[in-house]
């Protein structure tokens, strides 16, 4: 047997999540509603001998994209060989297209059997991208969070439809981005983050002790961004919104953390709170202390980048090379 790294990016507008869910009392099946799922999927066209069980690096929440995410499989052929690499990355995109799945595999690695995509990851890297309209009409940030077109008190909304669930629309009069860029400094460095972490329906022992909610925000930065939006499309789009990309890095993060501190941000940038609330939130951890003025940023602005390695986690040891 023989494992393997994936390198894959997906638009998660469709899928319920990275994650396959299975109901136990039901017969195991795939969950074509995951990426997970629709991975093992196109993985059967192999026909391994063994059972398919993919492993995750890194979870993504209902709607939330990657442009680089990682999973690991264990593969056996019948004759004991290892599969073509290239020939899993060819295949494996070509199912998936078959079945009109918005998932790639950008490559595949051959590792070690002692490799783990999750455990050996060094870091990741998130994106979030926001839209700001340069002459806001009357529409609410809440109903700009929870619509992807907008008519309101008569006022006509453009969004681009080429980034329809790709970016986060906002309608503000005040946006501020020396204030989002001021307060993204409080995040960096190590915290307690248990009130930017929304309760899980997943439990496990690790998140009852008092060090599961500490992390340490490695970097936060906030760049111009510009639209992904084609032709006529592109060009006005250019013209109704300022684009900014939210970048943050760490480790790992907390359940649905990196929404909750981009919309901590924009309520800051937005004129809702202010940064002595949001020294509260940092220095006072606790799921009471969330401040319900600051919105949970929507998942389709949100994208993993990248998850990190150092070089030498995917060398092969010697005796398995020449295999």
């Amino acid at each position: 047997m023989h494992r393997y790294l994936l390198n894959i990016s997906y638009i998660g507008t469709t899928f319920r999540g990275i994650q396959k869910t299975v109901n136990k009392a039901e017969q195991p099946r795939l969950d074509t509603n995951t990426v997970q799922g629709a991975l093992e999927l196109a993985l059967r066209v192999f026909r391994p001998t063994n059972e398919i069980q993919t492993v995750l690096s890194s979870r993504t929440d209902a709607g939330v994209h990657a442009l680089h995410s990682t999973i690991h499989v264990d593969l056996e052929r019948s004759d004991g060989k290892p599969y073509d690499t290239t020939t899993l990355t060819g295949v494996l995109n070509r199912t998936l297209d078959k079945h009109n799945l918005p998932i790639r595999v950008l490559s595949t690695l051959r590792v070690a059997d002692t490799f783990h995509c999750r455990y050996h990851a060094i870091g990741r890297t998130y994106l979030y991208r926001v839209a700001v309209a340069k002459n806001p009409t009357e529409v609410t940030e809440e109903e700009t969070s929870k619509r992807s077109s907008l008519k309101n008190k008569g006022y006509e909304v453009f969004l681009p439809v080429d980034e329809l669930d790709r970016c986060y629309f906002l309608q503000s009069e005040n946006f501020n981005v020396e204030q989002l860029r001021e307060t993204a400094r409080m995040f960096v460095g190590v915290h307690d983050f248990r009130t930017f972490m929304s309760t899980s329906r997943q439990k496990t022992p690790s998140r009852d002790h008092p060090m599961f909610t500490v992390r340490k925000i490695d970097e936060i930065n906030i760049r111009p961004g510009r639209s992904l939006a084609l032709a006529q499309n592109g060009v006005l789009a250019t013209e109704t919104y300022d684009y900014w990309d939210i970048e943050i890095k760490a480790r790992s993060f907390l359940y649905k953390q990196v929404r909750r501190i981009v919309g901590t941000l924009l309520a800051v940038a937005n004129g809702r709170i202010d940064r002595r609330v949001v020294y509260q939130m940092l220095t006072i951890p606790s799921k009471h202390n969330w401040d319900h003025r600051v919105l949970v940023a929507p998942a389709c602005g949100l994208y993993l980048c990248g998850v990190h390695y150092r070089e030498t986690a995917f060398e092969l040891p010697d005796h398995t090379k020449s295999q």
